[in-house]
């Protein structure tokens, strides 16, 4: 099965298994969906994650982190941002602030994939991936 946003699909796969209440979600790996769940796990958007070398393309395994008592998601919104029919890249000066600060934007730069504070820290822009809340 050839697909044309790889990126798209990662979400919409964790998007499914949050509505769907479930613990793990097993997803295709590649190097920039790698990078994606390392930032999502360091922001504490997901419980833990490992990545299974079998096959030419291996698998990426990301256990999803709920609320204890009420079970809410940690990962409310999952919005994907630039697309391959339409690309959207933000400057350090025009960078995206998601829910004023309380979420993340993830952002491929020339120094690897970080998130929207980190880009500011280290006053580089890119591709704006997705926004996370």
């Amino acid at each position: 099965m050839m697909n044309t946003d790889p990126i798209a699909d990662y979400l919409t796969r964790v998007r499914n298994a949050i509505k769907a209440n479930h613990r793990v979600v097993e997803i295709p790996a590649s190097n920039l969906k790698k990078e994606i769940t390392k930032v999502l796990f360091d922001k504490g958007y997901i419980a833990n994650y490992k990545f299974e070398e079998n096959g030419p393309q291996g698998n990426i395994k990301i256990a999803l982190k709920y609320h204890p008592i009420s079970k809410i998601p940690a990962i409310r919104t999952l919005t994907r941002v630039s697309k391959p029919g339409l690309r959207k890249y933000a400057s350090v000066d025009d960078m995206p602030r998601v829910l004023n600060g309380l979420g993340i934007a993830i952002l491929s730069t020339s120094k690897g994939v970080m998130t929207d504070k980190e880009a500011r820290l280290q006053n580089v822009g890119g591709e704006v991936l997705c926004y996370v809340y």
